[in-house]
């Protein structure tokens, strides 16, 4: 049960409490790029969820195995090379080539099945769906996931990677979503001319940011709630 607890808390702060863009403010680019009709939004974030839990998956497994400091697989390569025993090998100086490599390779396997099974989605989409290989979300979730992975005595396991990716990509498409669904309001209203386009798409984004900051203490809550089931 602790641990159901733990993934929900880890999800719910994701996905609202710590929204990685509405948060931390990475991703912002498509964001901004595809939030103007909601069923092409709402595509985006299913993509960015996909690529993002798979995205994480592996780099969990590349960096437990073999990037983080003292790894078993480089440390028994090193034994093999007859390497000093009590040198610790650490290899997380090629955890951004790494991680950007897996994230490239997972978007290039989302574009082949959207260009291939949903051609429309794939046009409607246009430059923003190779771009996901530079949302910095993704890389963001990889990086959180190997700043988990640096205390031998607090590793984190790979459900609770996969927990933070979820839990990230849901909270994506929320916003994506909800940031669609106010731009397309927003063709039926008079807005000021210094105000049209991007002003008044960051002045939403900032709005909503505010917003999402009444969710804090909500996975304490949660916790809490569920503790005394």
């Amino acid at each position: 049960m602790e641990t159901v607890v733990v993934l929900i808390e880890i999800v719910v702060s994701a996905a609202l409490i710590n929204n990685f863009v509405l948060h931390y403010f990475v991703g912002i680019c498509p964001f901004l790029g595809v939030s103007r009709r909601v069923d092409t939004a709402f595509g985006m974030g299913c993509a960015v969820t996909f690529v993002i839990s798979l995205a994480a998956f592996l780099s969990w497994t590349f960096t437990y195995f073999i990037l983080r400091p003292g790894a078993s697989l480089p440390e028994w390569v090193w034994g093999l090379a007859g390497g000093d025993p009590k040198v610790t090998v650490d290899l997380s100086v090629l955890s951004y080539i790494i991680y950007i490599f897996v994230i490239a390779s997972s978007v290039q396997f989302v574009e082949m099945y959207v260009r291939k099974f949903f051609p429309a989605l794939y046009k409607s989409f246009g430059v923003f769906l190779p771009l996901i290989t530079t949302n910095c979300a993704i890389l963001f979730a990889c990086l959180e996931i190997m700043k988990h992975l640096q205390d031998p005595t607090q590793l984190w396991g790979l459900h609770q990677a996969l927990a933070l990716a979820v839990g990230g990509g849901i909270g994506f498409t929320i916003a994506i979503t909800l940031m669609a669904g106010l731009r397309e309001e927003l063709d039926l209203c008079d807005i000021p001319k210094p105000l049209q386009g991007p002003g008044i798409a960051l002045l939403i984004a900032g709005t909503m940011a505010m917003a999402f900051m009444g969710f804090t203490g909500m996975d304490k809550g949660i916790a809490i709630a569920l503790g005394g089931l």
